[in-house]
This record gives structure tokens, C-alpha cells and sequence, in this order.
């Protein structure tokens, strides 16, 4: 039997004052924090190209003295705001890109007005990804469009592509985008057709309003939240730990509002009918399925996203029809995956090199 270690009492004195020196800084702090407002965010230089209803395409501008050829088009989630991926100048994924030379625009989204609550599936696959795609082009003069989505911007991304399979899409990069939905569990039984009445509900409102949005996201994780807060106490002190805190915090309480009628065909065609996994997806009468796509495509999915379960994910690549295709699977959630310290690290420098070759 092995001897209780000796407790070292010389560092007692030492431990205790550097909790009661952290003690201190949290008192100081937490009356900064409140006191204060966060960092400013999406701040990388750029143009407003378009402005049409919740539509906004923006052009950022070059940060490399050599441009590849073939400009991007990053198709964002329509319940979010595009900032998640230009957080801070050292943290922002678009920052990123244009150091590497792409040629980086944006479709981001602004909350409907309620006017537009008959706004449907069709009008932004077949009509705000169009435009913005011939914006692109002619404002670049190049024909040739990279375009990436990020979770449901890679959904409306993949039936753009497999309506408009004969072009102008010359690479296709999904980021969390789900297929199956029969595996978004909490989303299933929050709209299980036995007692989710969504014709009634966007009848009623109109609009769905985002903080119903992001509270369904919330149940996914029901303590999140408070111990996240728990967090920020404890790490209060640390300058570098409550930026990211608010940063991410920011961006996961700014939830978009949805149409009423997109609100009303997703339910229905995707979440109760799996249209998009079953290949029976069709969007404003044309046919929309993913095994048309024949683009290079890369789907990057996280092995923690609580939001998109890689069961959601995973079918994605093996139903696409294009013979370039790769899905990369790393560690992290949802947001993780694409903006913070570990994307620096994990999933952008990948995308470079799987996105240089494919952009000349």
C-alpha cells in the first residue's frame, strides 16, 4: 500500500495569495465587463455590392498583391449573421483568406421584414444566389464562382448547384451542412408533425421570430448556457478568455428571424418528408437532386457539432455525383469547427490547400 503523499506546505502561502489576487481581478473585471461593450466585430474592409430586400452581398477587399482567378462566394446560414466568420483582425476567417489571395464575397442576411413573410425556398435558390453569382461575375470578369456555404447556406448552396449543375459553380465547399434529417433529433421531435402545427404557427405570426430559433437551439444543450456563465466568472480575469466569450456570445444571441413560408417548406419538406436525403427535393417546381452536382466539393464537418450531428452530415459526399470530392472530419462543435483558435489551426489552413489548386 502506497503512502499518502506528503502535502508541500511551503507553496501553501503562494497558492493562497494567487486566489486572492484572482479574487481581486474578478471583482475588477467583472465591473469592467459590465461596464463595457464588446469587441468590434466584422470589421475587415469591404464594399456593399447589393442591397435587395434580406439580401446583402458585400466585397471584401484584397489584402495579397497576387489574386487567384477564381473568386468565392460564401453563402451564409440564413438564421445567422456573417460576422461568425470575421470576428477580430488575427481571428477572422475572411482576414484569412484574402492574406491568401482569394477574392472573397459575401451573401449575408438580414431579418425579413414582415412584408416578406411569403418570401419561399425558391426565391433564394433561384433567385438571391443567382443574382449574387452574375454580381460576382461581372465584378470580378471572371465566369468561374467558388461558392461556400455554411450550414444551411451549405443547404441552399447544394440546391443551387444541383439546379444549376451546367454552372457557373466551379468549386463547391459545404461547411456543417446536414442531409438526413431524421438526425437532427431535437429539431424532429420540436416539429414532430403529430403535434407541431407549423401552418398554424406561421399563420399566427407571420415571421418566426429568432429568439423562438434560438431557443430550440438552446434545448439542444439546456445547461449550456448557464455554465458558460459559470465560465466567464471563473476566467473573468483572463483579457483573452472573456474577448472570445463575447465574441462568441454576440453571434450565438443575434438569431435571424425566418420568413414565414421558407419557415413553413423546411419543415415540411425536410425535416418531415427528408426530400433533400431521399432525392425527391424539388425547389419552385424544378428538380433539385445533389447527385447532379459535378463540382469538386469539400464538406467539412465537426466530430462534436451538437447542432448538425455528423449523422446528419455524413451522407453528404456519398450522394453528390462529382468524382473530386472530400469530406474532412475534425475535432470541434458547430461554431468551433470555423471560427476561434482551433479553425486557425485545424480547418483553414486544410481549405487552403484543398481550395488553391482548384482556383487558378
Amino acid at each position: 500500500m502506497n503512502a499518502p503523499a506528503a502535502l508541500d506546505l511551503t507553496s501553501l502561502p503562494d497558492r493562497i495569495q494567487s486566489e486572492v489576487q484572482r479574487a481581486i481581478q474578478r471583482s475588477i473585471k467583472g465591473v469592467e465587463y459590465i461596464a463595457s461593450s464588446g469587441p468590434s466585430l466584422g470589421s475587415t474592409p469591404k464594399d456593399i455590392l447589393a442591397v435587395r430586400g434580406t439580401m446583402n452581398l458585400y466585397h471584401y477587399r484584397p489584402m495579397a498583391d497576387e489574386i487567384y482567378r477564381v473568386p468565392i462566394l460564401i453563402v451564409m446560414a440564413t438564421t445567422n449573421r456573417g460576422y461568425i466568420l470575421d470576428m477580430v483582425p488575427g481571428q477572422s476567417f475572411i482576414e484569412f483568406l484574402l492574406k491568401r489571395g482569394y477574392d472573397v464575397y459575401m451573401l449575408d442576411w438580414t431579418a425579413p421584414k414582415p412584408e416578406e413573410k411569403t418570401l419561399r425556398m425558391e426565391d433564394y435558390v433561384l433567385d438571391f444566389i443567382p443574382d449574387c453569382i452574375r454580381r460576382v461575375q461581372q465584378d470580378s470578369g471572371e465566369q468561374d464562382v467558388s461558392v461556400i456555404g455554411y450550414c444551411f447556406g451549405g443547404v441552399l448552396s447544394l440546391l443551387y448547384g444541383s439546379i444549376f449543375n451546367d454552372g457557373p459553380m466551379k468549386n463547391l465547399i459545404c461547411f456543417t451542412t446536414p442531409i438526413d434529417f431524421r438526425e437532427m433529433k431535437l429539431f424532429q421531435n420540436f416539429s414532430d408533425r403529430r403535434y407541431f402545427d407549423v401552418d398554424r404557427l406561421v399563420d399566427s405570426v407571420g415571421n418566426v421570430p429568432g429568439d423562438m430559433i434560438m431557443t430550440s437551439f438552446d434545448m439542444l444543450r439546456p445547461a449550456s448556457r448557464a455554465f458558460s456563465q459559470v465560465q466567464l466568472w471563473d476566467n473573468i480575469w483572463n483579457d483573452e478568455y472573456v474577448k472570445g466569450y463575447r465574441m462568441m456570445d454576440r453571434w450565438g444571441s443575434d438569431t435571424l428571424p425566418l420568413a414565414g413560408e421558407y419557415f413553413r417548406q423546411t419543415v415540411k419538406d425536410l425535416m418531415w418528408d427528408n426530400k433533400l436525403y431521399n432525392d425527391a427535393m424539388s425547389v419552385g417546381g424544378r428538380t433539385a437532386n445533389i447527385a447532379d452536382i459535378k463540382v469538386p466539393i469539400l464538406h467539412a464537418v465537426a466530430e462534436h457539432d451538437h447542432i448538425v450531428p455528423y449523422d446528419a452530415a455524413k451522407h453528404l459526399i456519398a450522394k453528390v455525383g462529382s468524382p473530386d470530392k472530400e469530406e474532412l472530419i475534425l475535432k470541434g462543435g458547430h461554431v468551433s469547427l470555423v471560427a476561434g483558435a482551433n479553425a486557425i489551426k485545424r480547418l483553414w489552413p486544410k481549405l487552403d490547400n484543398w481550395l488553391a489548386g482548384r482556383s487558378t
